[in-house]
């Protein structure tokens, strides 16, 4: 029993060690990637913030004010401290700027790891360093300071080495108010370390951000009074403090219209109203023993509460990923999810393109920035559902017909719903990434593709013409020429490819949460199967043949002349008709249904869609025959993945059990029977 014991605890060990090795390894590609990135760029296109600070003639150079060309956004001290590093800088302008800034990143990762509130299980101090560098280089803020030569990692790394790496409070006031001077909203960390009882610490942060602000003065008087009075700490230096990139309460007041005097106002108070908040709550979780956690609350009020933050400026969002929301253990994912989601894509893949929506997605950083500084509800360790949250049900793992399924025994078949907010903020990212890979099939666009679209498109045609299945110009043309029938199979194009999936989705989601995530992989396996398709075999569909003579019925006549054909098809890759996805989701909603209808009827109705579909992409000339064979095919493999990677799906796996039991119960009889024995029936 100790040998197999020992044995258990040596493997668990090796596949730690096994799982560290291989997360260092994703740190190290994307380390390399992004420097990569950043080299590759033409001189002149990269670094273009450093080069206009200390470039042959960038304003750190030249006499006069560091201002006269709003292009330095950083405070009078930031460019005394840099001022004299200007030579040694320009001298390594790409190469050790760049890799200076990536030891930053990487100093940041290790200290955060190190940072996590006590106590902490092995696994986890064992993958947190290369996780946390590995979503520091995938993050935005992080990808725009190497590519602009920013400074903006300076002043998180000396917070974060401040509270959780120098011992005194002096040397961390001191480290802080420094921080402060590079970037006046860390102030904020003053009055949490007043309010933890750390008020030497803040006292020293307040003179040493009083004095390295007056050298600056005593140094660059000009500069300063346009730096802190006339551009007012900043704001209106490098672009307008109304763009998209400055994700602060100032910035997105602008963007609603709201100017002048009242916008000030409005400004200040809900300024003040978010800094008071978010420090309370700090403290608070400082006091807890989570001052990782407080230090991400305060990082994310100062994003708020700053006239200007821009992108590169951001990462305190970032570090707000250590909070604990939620008490079942399904929910517990939602919130550092999102906040990965928020800080690694663009808006744009997070929000669908809805006018509605534009202010959401505009904002959608500092709206995450004030969610974590003010109302979302992080768990106190003195919860009981901090360490121990509800648990997940899982199905019962049965047998399965063939050996070595489920081929990943951890993708366990779950028998409760799924958190809401997750799954939909997955499936919008999903959909998000679906159309971009598809676009990217082509090279970015139609034109780019067309010639090995049409080429594809003959052999298509070829093989259909040999199998005697070339019905695409019969059946277009049959259609058309009914006006009734024409515009059902237009309505039912277009209508239908998204609703009756995501109907399906929504009544399992709600009925048979067992079934919805059965359902809801073999669907996503079936789309990257289709996505493998797209770009390996970029497929024009008959109705962008043009000496087919097929009508596109839905889109229009189009414009042959032009590489994109007009508008429509610049939004998206005309070319991904192989396989349908349009047929393949149809088949997946009908199969679904037929297995888990209770009525025959229902089945039947749930198999009329997928034979609506096919006629419908047929008829308008947007899929061949073999593209429906295709989408087929993805469906099959999306199940067969689902299965392979999963087993059985729960139903199935509750049905077995059930089967199990009543075998035994009859053994159990028989046998009673057999010895003259009463069973009970309890």
């Amino acid at each position: 029993m100790a040998n197999a014991e020992h044995s258990g605890i040596t493997e668990v060990q090796a596949r730690l060690r096994a799982a560290r090795l291989a997360l260092w390894l994703v740190a190290a590609v994307l380390a390399v990637r992004q420097v990569a990135v950043v080299l590759s760029t033409p001189r002149g296109e990269r670094l273009t913030d450093l080069e206009t600070w200390v470039g042959p003639d960038g304003v750190l150079h030249v006499k006069g004010s560091l201002y006269d060309s709003t292009q330095f956004t950083g405070t009078p001290f930031g460019g005394l401290v840099l001022k004299p590093l200007t030579r040694a800088a320009e001298q390594a302008l790409g190469w050790g700027w760049t890799f200076g800034t990536l030891l930053l990143v990487v100093a940041l990762g290790l200290v955060a790891a190190r940072a996590l509130p006590q106590p902490v299980g092995r696994r986890t101090s064992l993958l947190a360093a290369p996780v946390a560098i590995s979503l520091l280089m995938l993050s935005l803020p992080v990808r725009n300071t190497l590519y602009l030569g920013q400074t903006s990692i300076m002043p998180v790394l000396l917070v974060l080495v401040a509270c959780f790496v120098v011992r005194g409070e002096r040397v961390s006031g001191l480290l802080i108010g420094l921080a402060a001077a590079l970037q006046p909203t860390v102030l904020l960390f003053a009055p949490l370390f007043w309010f933890t009882g750390r008020r030497r610490g803040a006292l020293t942060t307040a003179a040493t951000f009083t004095a390295g602000t007056g050298l600056a003065w005593a140094a660059l008087p000009h500069d300063s009074y346009t730096y802190w009075v006339h551009h007012i700490a900043g704001t209106g230096l490098g672009g307008p403090a109304d763009d998209l990139s400055n994700q602060s309460l100032h910035g997105l007041l602008l963007r609603l219209g709201v100017a002048g005097p009242l916008e000030i106002s409005l400004f200040l108070a809900l300024g003040a109203a978010v800094a008071a908040l978010g420090v309370r709550r700090a403290v608070r979780y400082a006091r807890d023993g989570q001052l990782l956690l407080a230090v991400a609350i305060t990082g994310c009020a100062a994003i708020a509460v700053s006239p200007t933050t821009w992108q590169h400026q951001l990462l305190w969002v970032l570090l707000a990923v250590v909070g604990r929301v939620g008490k079942r253990a399904s929910d517990r994912y939602v919130w550092p999810v999102a906040v990965v989601l928020v800080m690694t894509l663009p808006a744009s893949m997070m929000l669908p393109h809805i006018s509605a929506l534009y202010t959401l997605r505009d904002n959608v950083v500092l709206l995450a920035a004030l969610a974590a500084a003010t109302v979302i509800p992080f768990l106190s360790r003195t919860s009981p559902y901090y360490q121990a949250p509800i648990p997940t049900a899982y199905a019962a793992l049965v047998p399965a017909r063939l050996r070595g399924v489920p081929l990943l025994p951890i993708l366990r078949r779950l028998l409760t719903r799924p958190n809401l907010l997750l799954e939909l903020l997955l499936i919008r990212v999903t959909y998000a990434a679906y159309q971009q890979v598809r676009l990217a099939a082509t090279g970015g666009s139609n034109s780019a593709g067309r010639a090995t679209a049409e080429e594809h498109g003959r052999q298509i045609l070829d093989i259909e013409r040999w199998l005697h299945i070339d019905i695409e110009h019969w059946a277009n043309h049959a259609v058309v020429k009914v006006d009734w029938l024409r515009n059902f199979f237009d309505f039912y194009y277009e209508s239908f490819h998204f609703v009756v999936p995501l109907s399906v989705l929504a009544v399992l989601y709600w009925r048979r949460p067992g079934d919805y995530r059965w359902a809801r992989a073999s669907l996503g396996f079936a789309t990257l199967l289709a996505l493998v398709g797209f770009w390996l075999y970029p497929l024009a569909p008959p109705r962008l043949m043009p000496a087919l003579g097929v009508i596109d019925t839905v889109h229009g006549v189009q414009d042959f002349s032009k590489p994109d054909y007009g508008t429509l098809t610049a939004l998206t890759n005309q070319y991904a008709a192989m396989p349908s996805l349009h047929f393949g989701w149809s088949l997946w909603c009908g199969v679904v249904i037929a297995i888990i209808a209770p009525r025959w009827w229902m089945k039947g109705l749930g198999l009329l869609h997928p034979l609506f579909t096919v006629s419908a992409i047929v008829a308008t000339g947007n899929h061949w025959v073999l593209d429906a064979v295709g989408g087929a095919a993805v469906v099959a493999g999306g199940f067969g993945l689902s299965y392979v990677f999963q087993g059985p799906r729960a139903r199935v796996v509750a049905a077995a059990a059930e089967v199990d039991a009543e075998r035994a119960d009859r053994l159990v009889k028989r046998s009673a029977r057999n010895t003259g024995t009463e069973v009970s029936s309890g």
